[in-house]
């Protein structure tokens, strides 16, 4: 009668026994396992030379990323040379949709423009042609 051998010992002589590379049996996702793994290539007496020369910044997660664009609201921009095409004395360009008034282009009349902010520049356009800007808050 064949007797089963404990899956431990038939597998004698197989690093892994069945399971693939050595990271794949880990259990701990894809970080490179728990507590002092990975400290390198050192017998097991040495692992206090990691934290001796490491100390705790050689364990977990350290600062963060910031996403720049992630939170950031994005403002729609209009420039002077375009608000010669709203046929008005008197603009709100946050009723037109519009957050920030830059100074590109040319106005040929005077125009009262109310924005919720401006660049130097499309003021002094804006003040040279007459016209004149107010900065909401």
């Amino acid at each position: 009668m064949r007797r089963k051998i404990k899956k431990s010992k038939g597998f004698r002589g197989y690093k892994t026994h069945g399971w693939g590379s050595r990271k794949k049996h880990r259990g701990s996702g894809n970080r490179g396992g728990f507590g002092l793994a990975g400290t390198g290539k050192r017998a097991d007496q040495r692992k206090s030379w990691v934290l001796r020369n490491y100390g705790n910044d050689y364990f977990g997660k350290h600062g963060f990323v910031r996403h720049a664009g992630k939170f950031t609201a994005k403002e729609e921009v209009i420039n002077v040379g375009d608000l010669e095409r709203f046929n008005e004395n008197e603009i709100d360009l946050e009723k037109k949709g519009y957050g920030k008034l830059l100074g590109r282009g040319k106005l040929s009349r005077k125009i009262k423009v109310i924005a919720k902010s401006a660049s130097g520049s499309a003021i002094e356009k804006i003040r040279k042609a007459g016209g004149e800007v107010t900065l909401k808050e």
